[in-house]
């Protein structure tokens, strides 16, 4: 049988990477597919750095729609990025009756239902095992090695930059402007590292993983997203002293009312896998009803890792290219017309979970009294207190001190109503931190 021809779109670090790969462990892979899976065309602005890339017995273009309209193209990878000409590239493959390969997380994540309907409508595959957590087969555990349990929630720390900075911050005792440099210097970090260390990245992730665990459409415009920017080294430290560690967490829960979908800072015990796992390393916890509590780790980006992802899915393809369309496993895990539209995303307001609470306020007799007195007021049951010493906050001397709150589970709302009235007290000398506990129990 001849082998399956692919173009790809953008050889990049990963186009590189998948390129390679292919090419070194092709014999391995095609005893696996059941036939060669061969890239046969590139793509790329940079055509020069391509045919560099590449060799020779590769076609190398500029344009991006001449792979499209290639016949003999089988499986198109998209490897540029972003929503826009991405998007127009990934849709006019599909119409073209092209499988497609992406690495996109943002582009799913906001147009992912359009682009999984217009495939499904043309009978061709959108595989995006890449999009997520680089290497580590999530997206697969998913859609097929969970499918028998009701999932109930999945936490995951899924962007490598941010993990890096916290894990420096923590272990070197330095603020987040001072690691954020040292990160770029490293190459962790992006010229503008926005995406990352605001939440977006893992907010487009964290959104594909709660559609296939639960069924529901991509709605990234729902997920709530906090960054790193505004931790301070003073909380990772005392949360350490508390017996838990800071993560930027991915989040996505069944609850209640509805779905949780939500990226935020978060303490973790230290006692959990999730807490140490270090660097710029990616892990997700997946708890579901039959299989409890599994783990999955890894590198979540890089060369090498993330090309791993893309040529699972070519060979996923490859086996499954001439197969009914019906019986393929679905983009999204659920069959289109069993996909529920009754699962709403919880606003925040409504999220229940744990809190830790930190106040700088005046060192004088009945502050405790009043803050804890206010809180069990709002309904709000405390799981522990630790006050600093006012010379160790403020130098010797000091007239201010920390008073830090660990809470049980409460709902979102309430908290903010009463960090609302606390925050009126003429004892609390500045802006109120409040950090989200997430026990993973």
């Amino acid at each position: 049988m001849k082998p399956i021809q692919v173009g790809l779109l953008g050889i990049g670090t990963v186009g590189s990477g998948t390129f390679n790969v292919l090419r070194r462990n092709q014999e391995e892979i095609k005893r696996r597919a059941g036939r060669g899976i061969e890239i046969t065309m590139v793509a790329d602005l940079d055509t020069a750095r391509a045919s560099a890339a590449v060799g020779e017995g590769v076609q190398v273009v500029s344009d991006a729609r001449a792979v499209i309209a290639n016949p003999d193209i089988d499986i198109v990878i998209e490897l540029i990025g972003g929503y826009g000409i991405a998007k127009q590239l990934v849709m006019e493959a599909i119409a073209a009756g092209k499988h497609v390969v992406t690495a996109n997380k943002a582009l799913l994540a906001v147009h992912g239902t359009e682009i999984f309907e217009a495939a499904q409508a043309k009978g061709v595959m959108v595989a995006f095992e890449a999009a997520v957590a680089g290497g580590i087969p999530i997206i697969k555990a998913l859609r097929e090695g969970l499918t028998a349990n009701s999932i109930q929630w999945i936490a995951g720390i899924i962007n490598g930059t941010t993990n890096f900075i916290l894990s420096e911050m923590r272990d070197k005792g330095l603020d987040f402007a001072t690691v954020l440099k040292e990160a770029q210097r490293l190459g962790y970090a992006e010229a503008d590292p926005t995406f990352d260390i605001e939440g977006v990245d893992a907010a487009h992730k964290v959104t594909l993983m709660s559609a296939i665990a639960f069924g529901i459409p991509v709605q990234f415009a729902k997920a709530h997203v906090e960054g790193i920017t505004k931790l301070a080294a003073q909380d990772i430290k005392y949360a350490e002293q508390l017996g838990y560690r800071i993560k930027l967490l991915g989040i996505t829960r069944r609850a209640a009312g509805g779905i949780e979908l939500r990226v935020h800072p978060a303490l973790v015990p230290a006692k959990r896998l999730l807490a140490n796992v270090e660097g710029a390393m990616n892990a997700v916890v997946v708890h579901g009803d039959a299989v409890g509590t599994t783990l999955y780790y890894g590198k979540g980006a890089g060369s090498e890792p993330t090309a791993s992802a893309v040529i699972a899915d070519l060979v996923d393809i490859t086996r499954l290219h001439t197969a009914d369309a019906a019986q393929r496993v679905p983009h999204l895990a659920f069959h289109p017309n069993a996909m529920s539209d009754h699962l709403d995303v919880l606003p925040m307001r409504d999220v229940v979970t744990s809190y830790y609470l930190r106040l700088r306020v005046a060192d004088e007799a009945g502050v405790l009294a009043r803050v804890t007195g206010l809180l069990a007021n709002a309904g709000i049951s405390i799981d522990a207190v630790l006050q600093r010493e006012a010379d160790e906050v403020g130098g010797e001397g000091s007239t201010q001190t920390d008073l830090i709150i660990l809470t049980h589970d409460t709902k979102e709302g309430t908290v903010d109503d009463a960090l609302a009235e606390l925050q009126a007290l003429p004892s609390v000398l500045a802006p109120i931190v409040r950090i989200r506990k997430e026990e993973l129990s």
